[in-house]
């Protein structure tokens, strides 16, 4: 299980990549909302809502593993901030682009309470923060597309 739990909190791999690791995590969860845009809103929603409690224990499993409590290789915080921040909206790709953009920005700025969420323990402390900037990128996301229809 401790295997899994890396290979999860990695996402496959995508964790070590030698430079900007949570920006290859943003963009595998591009891509995995490329290929469920489709699913219908449940299935969507059951998505993001396993891949965050799944990648709340493999977090902690790999922040063990690392001896860190927020090691650069765990970069499923962000595949599921990033597909929180497109959630349900139906980009195509300029939508997903600016979504992909204001995503990363907020998980590097972390506005409150996102920081604070850094302090919970183990792997919810992962996730929560980026799952925090993630609701603030899909409320920023949201309000452009109404205002500006056409970025869709």
């Amino acid at each position: 299980m401790k295997r899994f739990g890396i290979f999860f909190a990695t996402s496959a791999g995508a964790g070590f990549f030698p430079f900007a690791p949570g920006t290859v995590g943003s963009a595998v969860g591009i891509a995995v909302y490329w290929l469920t845009r489709s699913w219908d809103a449940r299935w969507q929603v059951s998505l993001l809502l396993a891949i965050s409690l799944v990648g709340i224990w493999a977090s902690g499993v790999a922040a063990r593993h690392f001896n860190r409590e927020d090691p650069g290789y765990v970069v499923i915080d962000e595949v599921a901030g990033q597909l929180l921040t497109i959630l349900l909206l139906n980009v195509g790709l300029i939508g997903a682009t600016i979504g992909f953009l204001l995503f990363r920005v907020l998980d590097i700025v972390k506005p409150w309470p996102a920081r604070r969420f850094e302090d919970l323990p183990g792997g919810v402390g992962i996730m929560a923060d980026d799952l925090m900037a993630g609701a603030y990128g899909w409320l920023l996301l949201w309000g452009l597309l109404k205002v500006m229809p056409g970025l869709r």
